[in-house]
């Protein structure tokens, strides 16, 4: 019997060395694991930088849009403004010309800004009035849904 507990013995302790050389294993990964962290953060930088400059780019052109589109309303507000210089008088007249010319002025200010500019003044105005920006929000709000609503109607 004595054999069979040395022999029985034997096969235990192989058992017991085979985890310690397993342990040894994880014990490198970690090192390999500290690079990891490094490159997925490069890559989460570049992403978000990426991100970024399609966003501004996209913000970029829908500046141009809005100032072109602000354009053509000034253009067309400007052409009523003759049409009821003629039929209603002077005074009418004028006041298109008023809102035309601010319309115009403020295409030209959307034109001769940056967009992290206009962001900025965005920012300082929300400040200075919030009420008035979360006013300005909800009314936003209201018009888009009333659109989306309407648009949807006309589809069924």
């Amino acid at each position: 019997m004595a054999t069979t507990k040395t022999t029985a013995a034997k096969p235990a302790a192989r058992k017991a060395a085979a985890p310690r050389a397993a342990k040894k294993t994880p014990a490198r990964k970690p090192a390999a694991k500290s690079a990891k962290p490094d490159t997925i953060k490069h890559q989460a930088v570049t992403l978000a930088s990426q991100a970024g400059d399609r966003v501004r780019d996209a913000a970029n052109q829908g500046k141009a849009k809005a100032t072109d589109a602000m354009d053509d309303l000034a253009t067309m507000v400007d052409d009523v403004a003759r049409t009821l210089d003629e039929k209603l008088g002077p005074q009418y007249g004028d006041y298109a010309r008023k809102a035309a010319d601010a319309v115009s002025g403020v295409a030209g200010s959307l034109k001769s800004k940056d967009v992290d500019d206009l962001v900025a003044d965005v920012r300082n105005f929300v400040k200075e009035k919030p009420a008035v920006a979360i006013g300005a929000a909800a009314a936003v709000g209201f018009v888009l849904t009333r659109l989306i609503k309407a648009g949807s109607d006309d589809k069924a």
